[in-house]
């Protein structure tokens, strides 16, 4: 195997396919042979009779992916690449084939799982979280949008949880992430070496009650739900962060603070992608609907501003373009949802 190759491992154990992420020193974050080499292996245990179900995981301890390679995607975007664009495409195809893969596609959602991990994971149909995990999807603070059907998952969580967590991009816990529909089992880490084993003769359905561990570590967002659910039902990221600031609740103040530190243009753009994700439906149309998005993004000053400010010198005071909410206006936003903009063509012929 080259090296390249390398970064995903895949064997079968016993009844089970496993794919293994195999890029700890980045976080395991994806990049396009990556996701090529997933798709891959899918494609070929789906109708293998010996391979009952998948398992996906991640190499090392910090967590199973910590989303796309966006130092490719950052050169790319700084020199008007378009490879970008490649990737994504099929990024959302292995999305959506998750979604409908047809035996249980169990995910291992250890430790840091954010943006390309929750799509490789959250779409899956037994989704497992431990006291380490922490799930996000952090976009907007790079000046990009949700993606990976991230829209389509969050649009769906209880009340404006999803919108909550979209917009301000931070991390949640296990308690967290099984409110809100990402997640569907809790087990503690120490048992995931066992499971794994037990995965080998029977379908994880079948063996993973001893493996749970009982009372999930305390949750934040369950207790918040009034507020959460009042701020952000607003129709504009404006009237959002006017609420958040008027609830008088330190908590709502920290989430407005948090806002103030975002993309005006990502925070008004993803607004927007998640309420009309709540209309779209299918997972499909949501994908399409993101390839749109993105593929303007990546023609705008702020993508390539947010990660040089998050990831390349990570001095973290991006200069936003335009800098307030109030400046952002209707037509830029709407031009991010325009097939005639960005990407072009569709993610499903």
């Amino acid at each position: 195997m080259n090296a390249e190759k390398d970064t995903v491992l895949t064997e079968v154990r016993g009844c089970t396919g496993v794919i293994t992420l195999n890029r700890p020193a980045a976080l395991n974050a994806l990049t396009h042979s990556m996701v090529l080499a997933v798709t891959e292996a899918l494609a070929a245990w789906e109708h293998d009779p010996l391979v009952r179900q998948v398992l996906v995981r991640g190499a090392g301890e910090r967590g199973l992916c910590a989303g796309g390679d966006i130092r490719a995607i950052h050169a790319d975007a700084s020199t008007g690449g378009r490879a970008s664009l490649d990737f994504w495409r099929d990024e959302y195809r292995l999305n959506a084939r998750i979604a409908h893969y047809p035996k249980p596609y169990v995910a291992y959602m250890d430790g840091i799982v954010m943006g390309g991990g929750v799509g490789i994971s959250a779409h899956g149909s037994v989704r497992i979280v431990t006291e380490r995990s922490r799930v996000a999807m952090p976009e907007t603070g790079i000046g990009f949008v949700p993606d990976v059907g991230g829209t389509h998952l969050l649009s769906r969580a209880p009340g404006e949880l999803g919108t909550h967590l979209a917009l301000t991009g931070i991390a949640v816990g296990a308690a967290d992430a099984l409110l809100c529909g990402l997640a569907d089992h809790y087990v503690p880490s120490a048992h995931l070496d066992e499971l794994t084993h037990g995965l080998t003769g029977a379908p994880a359905r079948e063996i993973l009650g001893p493996y749970e561990g009982g009372a999930v570590p305390g949750g934040e967002l369950a207790a918040e739900r009034e507020w959460i659910d009042r701020c952000y039902a607003a129709d504009t990221v404006e009237e959002i962060h006017s609420r958040l600031l008027g609830s008088g609740l330190a908590a709502a103040r920290e989430a407005s603070e948090v806002l103030r530190t975002k993309s005006p243009t990502a925070l008004k753009v993803t607004l927007a992608a998640l309420r009309r994700a709540r209309e779209l439906g299918s997972l499909e149309a949501v994908l399409e609907q993101e390839y749109r998005v993105s593929g303007t993004a990546l023609a705008t000053p702020d993508l390539v501003e947010g990660i040089r400010a998050q990831v390349i010198d990570k001095d973290r005071m991006p200069r936003w373009s335009p800098p307030a909410l109030a400046q952002v206006r209707p037509a830029q936003v709407e031009r991010f949802f325009d097939p005639a903009e960005g990407a072009g063509g569709p993610v499903f012929p």
